[in-house]
């Protein structure tokens, strides 16, 4: 049974930007939240801002709704107040985030940027 799933990419095929920015985007939108939830994560992080947990399930959810910057904030948020919580998902997150909006965008660059700030400045 069954036709050909995901593992089904021509082994000669050159693993280029395209593909990893597509395995990002497709990993982000199974990973989102329902957008319908986002109401109650936003609810979550407002009374309490140091739950990082919330703040994450926000920024998924904020990903999967296509509002970056507000999720972009969320992440560096966690990465500023605590770099390794969760092993590091929140720069993690951010990562993907920027992989599958594209590495050359221009938005990508500059949050890269507050990234570096954080993490180095």
């Amino acid at each position: 049974g069954g036709g050909a799933g995901m593992g089904a990419v021509p082994a000669e095929l050159p693993d280029d930007a395209a593909i990893a920015q597509a395995k990002s985007a497709l990993e982000l939108a199974a990973d989102a939240p329902d957008a319908s939830e986002l109401t109650a994560f936003e609810a979550a992080v407002a009374a309490n801002p140091d739950d990082h947990q919330a703040r994450f399930d926000l920024a998924s959810a904020q990903i999967g709704a296509g509002q970056r910057d507000a999720a972009a904030d969320n992440l560096l948020h966690i990465v500023e107040t605590d770099r390794e919580w969760n092993e590091g998902a929140a720069r993690a997150k951010l990562l993907s985030l920027f992989e599958a909006v594209g590495l050359e965008d221009a938005w990508v660059a500059a949050q890269r940027r507050r990234l570096s700030l954080i993490l180095f400045g």
